[in-house]
């Protein structure tokens, strides 16, 4: 019960501060899509999805490894001292060959944005690695902040840079980068972080056992890298930058449900490291991946149901065709939930090649299909190509999660899924308001019907907390 505990109390800490930063993003679409042009869009997504790409190859996934070694150093102050300054080093290091590189390359090579992509991704390089080391030290208190500053300042620079400075694409991308850097910078400076570098610290024998442990990693970020951003590259290619404007703006929506995995995702990292060796594991495992895979998928049944009645408020109308591609992306999203749950267990057993491996069947599938298919059904093949990589990613580590963990589903968890997915799906397609209306309701009975033990639960804390107070 106490692991139970610990794993919500660390959720609802960086939910707070992680849904300012995915909420703030959301609903600056109508500002994104009424001020920024389809290709801008486009454009904007894909240096951003490029990004994000470039950020864990710089550091082969560094920022993984501290975290991961800092759980094992806490209370540890000499340790943890040892391992920063390597990871100091090895950022900077990092840091300087990536800029002579990309300036050597910028040379010979003219594109758009140039230096604020380079400012991008210097700062996101620091601010990812800063925030993994937070959750290292067991502050999530200062990560759930730093996030927040970061929400805050989005907006604030969108509306100063795009609104008022008419900046378009480029004050998108100097907006990321200012939000990031000041939240970087809030948590630099309230954990003391210049502290920590000491040179004699410097460590062969222990940066490499870091990249032992972060380098398998890196194939399964390019591999989510391909199942995510491969249909942004291929559209760009072959159906143009306002067809992946489009695309860009239904992932937003899955994307969300995504984001809310990331933040539970943050500390069942933590807790699947601290608890992987306890005698109950198999029982806490299960009982964490039933709940949150049900949450989950009503959380994107709901999603679905709910689309025809927010699309429209949200998005500007030059962008409304990209509503049709939403369904099989939030699905894919949801496969994806589960994949995820299964990777922090492997990430906790510090197995990271199995999960690189499946990462890479995942990406293969996706491209495949998305090359075949997009000549054909557009746009589709990229949101179908997507769910059915993610669902073969979901399988795979299913069967072989049994090596470490023995998770049981509930029974008929599956067939229900399958069913009032199936349904709500067939509804949403009939483009009718009525039958919005009787999805929205049949899956909001449903979810309460298939949560209600989690829902008892969270009133029964919240009532006893409520009369102790």
């Amino acid at each position: 019960m106490n692991k139970k505990k610990n794993l919500m109390k660390n959720t609802i800490i960086i939910f707070i501060g992680k849904l300012c930063t995915q909420l703030i993003s959301f609903f600056l679409l109508p500002l994104y899509t009424s001020y920024l042009t389809t290709s801008d869009y486009g454009i904007v997504d894909l240096i951003t999805s490029y990004v994000t790409l470039l950020v864990p190859l710089i550091t082969m996934e560094l920022e993984m490894s501290i975290f991961r070694f800092l759980v094992d150093a806490r209370g540890k102050d000499k340790d943890t001292k040892t391992l920063m300054s390597n990871n100091y080093y090895i950022l900077s290091i990092s840091l300087v060959l990536f800029s002579i590189l990309y300036w050597i390359v910028c040379l010979f090579w003219k594109f758009d944005y140039q230096f604020i992509i380079w400012i991008d991704i210097v700062i996101c390089l620091l601010s990812g690695n800063l925030l993994q080391v937070t959750r290292g030290f067991g502050r999530t208190l200062d990560f759930s902040i730093s996030c927040i500053i970061t929400g805050v300042m989005t907006i604030v620079s969108n509306l100063i840079l795009i609104l008022g400075f008419n900046m378009g694409a480029s004050g998108m991308i100097i907006s990321m980068a200012v939000a990031n850097g000041l939240g970087a910078l809030y948590l630099f400076i309230r954990l003391k972080l210049y502290k920590y570098f000491t040179y004699k610290l410097v460590d062969k024998k222990l940066i490499k056992e870091m990249y032992q442990y972060s380098i398998p990693i890196v194939p399964n970020g390019i591999s989510w890298w391909i199942v995510n951003v491969s249909d942004r590259t291929i559209i760009n290619v072959i159906l143009g930058t306002a067809s992946n404007g489009l695309y860009a703006i239904s992932n937003k929506f899955p994307t969300l449900l995504s984001s809310l995995l990331g933040i539970f995702n943050l500390s069942w990292t933590e807790s699947a490291a601290l608890h992987i060796d306890s005698d109950d594991r198999d029982e806490f495992f299960s009982d964490i991946v039933n709940t949150v895979t049900k949450l989950f998928s009503c959380f994107g049944v709901g999603m679905i149901a709910c689309m025809p009645f927010l699309f429209y408020i949200l998005i500007n109308d030059k962008f409304y065709d990209a509503i049709y591609y939403v369904p099989f992306l939030v699905l894919g999203a949801v496969f994806n939930v589960v994949a995820c749950l299964y990777s922090g267990i492997y990430l906790a057993k510090k197995d990271s090649k199995i999960v690189s491996k499946t990462s890479v069947i995942a990406a293969v599938v996706n491209i495949a299909i998305n090359l075949v298919l997009i000549k054909f059904i557009g746009l589709y093949a990229a949101a179908m190509s997507t769910t059915i990589a993610y669902f073969v990613m979901m399988i795979c580590r299913h069967f072989d999660i049994k090596r470490y963990v023995n998770i049981k589903f509930e029974k008929g968890l599956l067939l229900k899924s399958i069913l009032i997915y199936s349904l709500s799906i067939f509804l949403f397609y009939q483009e009718n308001i009525y039958l919005n209306i009787l999805n929205l309701v049949i899956v909001v009975i449903y979810s309460i019907i298939l949560n209600k033990e989690f829902l008892k639960s969270c009133i029964n804390t919240v009532t006893s907390k409520l009369r102790r107070s």
